[in-house]
């Protein structure tokens, strides 16, 4: 079988997390993987960024040698927990901007921490030299890196529990994405 360039994307992932532990500033280059997939199935109607081009999909399925290779729950798969999970998910992401709007208004000081599964406050500040930008880029930079490297490593999880790529069933940019597809779908008929 013929590999193409994108078969390769995984090392983006292995790039965009060891650029963001050395200088968090790079963790706004995430707004790519959580922008395209959004812009691709608005235009094209389709979950091609999912199917082919995910990068953190790609590595789970590149590390599926350390899955246990069982079948995961039918409900991990199910609508109302994947909806679940993606309201919970945009919550979290909602935290994150209203907590950059804070530092932006003056209202609070910049964070230099990484919230690791939404609870755990890891100290990260030494990705950061304070006043190289202002500060609300920078927290937005350490609450986006955080949502990355969280949901990367419930994917690890779940792809070591059950068959690679579990985390793609319920992820939420593909729940996303989904959604607008169906949507658009109903719109064509």
């Amino acid at each position: 079988m013929k590999k193409h360039w994108y078969n390769y994307l995984w090392i983006w992932t292995i790039i965009y997390f060891a650029l963001g532990f050395f200088n968090i500033l790079f963790a706004w280059l995430g707004m790519i993987d959580f922008l395209v997939p959004l812009f691709v199935a608005l235009l094209k109607g389709s979950k091609a960024f999912c199917n082919r081009y995910c990068g953190r999909g790609q590595l789970f399925g590149v590390c599926g040698k350390c899955s246990r290779n069982t079948k995961a729950p039918r409900w991990l798969s199910s609508k109302w927990f994947r909806y679940g999970f993606l309201a919970f998910f945009l919550s979290m992401f909602g935290i994150m901007i209203f907590q950059t709007y804070l530092v932006a208004a003056g209202a609070e000081s910049l964070r230099e921490a990484i919230k690791l599964l939404w609870m755990f406050r890891i100290p990260w500040g030494w990705t950061y030299t304070a006043g190289t930008v202002a500060d609300w880029v920078a927290q937005f930079a350490f609450g986006f890196y955080s949502i990355m490297l969280t949901s990367t490593i419930i994917g690890f999880v779940v792809n070591i529990i059950f068959k690679p790529r579990t985390w793609c069933t319920f992820c939420p940019m593909g729940t996303m994405t989904q959604a607008i597809c169906k949507l658009k779908a109903k719109e064509k008929l």
